[in-house]
């Protein structure tokens, strides 16, 4: 199982915090299962251009490798002043 983390504006839109997800090959496989069990919204939100995406708190490419047991967070651009 992969621990999945929302911050900020997704965690809003999307309704939650952090899920419990099964494992798969990398983020865009995740992400497309994402988008096929919870809707259209999440496969939106999560291939904005601007988002974030960590794995074990290192950002990660899209195309990154996932182990069972890693925990992914998707970030919203962040600003500040």
């Amino acid at each position: 199982m992969l621990t999945l983390r929302f911050f900020a504006r997704l965690r809003e839109q999307l309704e939650t915090s952090q899920l419990a997800w099964p494992c798969c090959d990398n983020v865009e496989a995740l992400i497309d299962s994402l988008q096929a069990q919870r809707g259209a919204l999440w496969g939106e939100l999560l291939r904005g251009a601007n988002i974030v995406i960590a794995i074990n708190q290192v950002v990660a490419r899209r195309g990154q490798r996932l182990c069972d047991g890693d925990e992914v967070a998707f970030f919203p651009p962040v600003t500040g002043g």
